[in-house]
Formats: C-alpha cells, sequence, structure tokens
C-alpha cells in the first residue's frame, strides 16, 4: 500500500501546480530560455494566454457597417439583398436592394444562373463574390442569410447588421 499525502503535501502540489500554469510563470520561462525550437513553457504559454474567442474575426469579417454600405452603393460594387417580407421590403427599402425572404433564400441561392437572372432580374451572385451583403430590419434575419449563404459555398458574402432600421434612421427616412 502506499501511504497517503497529508493534506500540507497535497496543498502544496496544488500551489505548484496553479503556479506552473498561470501565465506569469509561462512568461518567465519563456524570457529564460530562449531559444530556436519550441520549449515546454513556450508552449505553455501558448496555450495558456488569452487570444481572442472563436468567431471573433470571422464576425468582424462577415459584417458591413453602415458607411461600407454607402461606400459599395455609390460605387455600384454590390449585390445588396433585402431579407425581409414584401410588405416590409415595400413599406421602404435602401435603393438597389433585391428582395428575397428570408424563408425563400436557401432554395434562391440554389437556383441556376439562367433561373435566378428571369426570377429576380440581376446577374446571380457567384460564390466567390465578395460584395453581397444581406440585411433586414436588424441584422438578426441577415445573419440566418448569411449562415445559409456560407453553408451554400458563399464564403466572401456578408451582412449589414444595422439593418433597415439603422439605415431609414441616418438616412433621415
Amino acid at each position: 500500500m502506499f501511504p497517503l499525502p497529508s493534506s500540507l503535501q497535497v496543498t502544496l502540489v496544488f500551489t505548484m501546480l496553479s503556479y506552473l500554469l498561470s501565465r506569469s510563470f509561462c512568461q518567465v520561462v519563456a524570457e529564460v530560455n530562449r531559444s530556436s525550437y519550441p520549449t515546454f513553457g513556450s508552449v505553455l504559454r501558448a496555450f495558456t494566454t488569452s487570444s481572442p474567442t472563436f468567431g471573433d474575426a470571422s464576425e468582424n469579417a462577415s459584417v458591413v457597417t453602415y458607411s461600407q454600405l454607402k461606400t459599395m452603393l455609390s460605387s455600384g460594387n454590390i449585390q445588396l439583398f433585402d431579407v425581409r417580407n414584401p410588405d416590409e421590403y415595400q413599406a421602404g427599402r435602401i435603393s438597389d436592394s433585391v428582395n428575397i425572404p428570408l424563408g425563400n433564400m436557401e432554395e434562391s441561392l440554389k437556383l441556376s444562373s439562367e433561373q435566378f437572372q428571369q426570377t429576380f432580374d440581376i446577374r446571380p451572385p457567384g460564390k466567390d463574390d465578395d460584395n453581397i451583403v444581406f440585411h433586414c430590419n436588424s441584422g438578426s434575419r441577415s445573419s440566418k442569410a448569411l449562415d445559409i449563404a456560407r453553408r451554400l459555398g458563399f464564403s466572401r458574402s456578408r451582412h449589414y447588421k444595422g439593418g433597415y432600421s439603422e439605415w431609414a434612421e441616418l438616412e433621415g427616412n
């Protein structure tokens, strides 16, 4: 049989482990042990130091701001899809937007180029296009449309998170 450790030994072991795993200790190890190959300390530090949470970078890259949207619209370099319901679209819209309600988004993006052109009277979006922007009233439905588009391979598509409500407010509509 092995003797059980005393409570002092257990406390000492936990204290040492917490210190070992602390960020400051890892930084000290990395400073003392600078070498051209990875060390336990450098690996441990990389593992324990804080980094952006998953999704932050892609979230920022997938959002178009009001000023970016204005620039895209003024240059004509945009494929803007309004995913609100037709009655919302008729009540007020961003110029040059095409209404494809969220409930129809997936089937619409799966149409052949010819069918898309005939249905919406515009050039169909390409999977590599970086000027595809979805918008709704406040960003919720456009975020869902973005998820659908990305799942279908439109990996560079984005959404206007502020939505029509922000647009109307800032445009004075």
